[in-house]
């Protein structure tokens, strides 16, 4: 995932990585796939009709669906859904499924309801996630993203990686080193990026493997999530947390009571300096994949790219 960065990935970037290749692998089996899909969700809809009939399968059309996410996302995600107008309607929609289920897996850990989520409670999350990817959906908003899985090559791995992401706020607090931090990353927002590109599309005229569009996606996620961090370091000191490398801060002179404090140093600044760089540089990577997207899907993903970039360079 960054080999400009570093010689050799780590064990942790190695486990990552094969769900990278997994899902370009996806890419090679798509025709076998959808057909596979398509059968389940007939089968569904199949059962639905016979057991309330022909009207509107309890959640309503799938347009209905559809047309729900796209407003939740105008609302929560204004720029990304007014990039979204670009794409061609299928994709569109699929892109708003996924950011749907995406804002309701991290609500349940930072969202009003947050203090009341167990363990368990995402068990069954992800329960819930595996039946949809089966043509079981719940709601309207889980018949979305199953009609999406059916007609896109979208492997389940990364939304399930997600959730795990959520497992991991729910107890830790603290970040050793860089590796879990980027394990971190990854769970919370570099699967996101694995998640939208087999909807976004890579461009029928480009050279590149899939292999390596899907690198790029993941690297993407794993710059905005430390743009994120570097951004919001006196927020989650005041929550208990530092999602930074402690053994880094260790080697900075600095310690967790002086995040706390808040006070900022030339220690601090020069740290601060370092963890921006990388940052970069995962944008820097990032940067090679979105020339291959399929073009009505680059806009929405170069704006998210200068978005964060300009918030990595504001941070201090």
């Amino acid at each position: 995932p960054r080999a400009s960065l570093v010689a050799a990935r780590t064990a942790t970037e190695e486990a990552v990585y094969e769900v990278v290749l997994r899902q370009a692998a996806l890419v090679e089996d798509l025709q076998g796939r959808r057909e596979a899909d398509a059968g389940r969700r007939r089968r569904w809809r199949d059962e639905q009709v016979e057991q309330e009939g022909d009207a509107e399968l309890g959640w309503g059309l799938l347009g209905d669906a559809y047309d729900r996410c796209g407003e939740v996302c105008a609302e929560y995600a204004k720029t990304f859904y007014l990039g979204t107008q670009l794409m061609t309607p299928e994709r569109r929609k699929a892109v708003w499924a996924i950011y749907v289920w995406c804002r309701r897996t991290d609500e349940l850990v930072d969202g009003p309801n947050s203090s009341y989520i167990t363990p368990k409670a995402l068990d069954r999350w992800e329960k819930r996630l595996e039946d949809l990817f089966e043509g079981r959906p719940y709601d309207m908003y889980d018949a979305a993203l199953s009609d999406t899985a059916s007609k896109f090559p979208i492997d389940i791995q990364p939304f399930r990686d997600m959730i795990e992401g959520m497992r991991l706020d729910l107890w830790k607090s603290r970040y050793r080193t860089f590796d879990e931090l980027y394990l971190y990353c990854y769970y919370v927002a570099g699967t996101v990026g694995l998640m939208t590109v087999p909807v976004m599309g890579i461009a029928p005229d480009s050279k590149a493997s899939a292999e390596s569009v899907y690198n790029a996606a993941l690297a993407l996620g794993i710059a905005n999530q430390l743009t994120n961090i570097l951004r919001d370091v006196g927020e989650d000191s005041r929550r208990g947390r530092i999602y930074l490398p402690l053994d880094e801060l260790a080697q900075a002179g600095l310690t967790e009571e002086d995040i706390f404090r808040g006070k900022v140093t030339d220690k601090w600044r020069r740290f601060m300096k370092g963890q921006i760089q990388r940052a970069r540089l995962f944008f820097d990577e990032a940067e090679k994949g979105v020339m291959h997207l399929d073009s009505a899907s680059r806009w929405p993903v170069r704006e998210a790219t200068e978005s964060c970039t300009l918030r990595c360079c504001q941070t201090k």
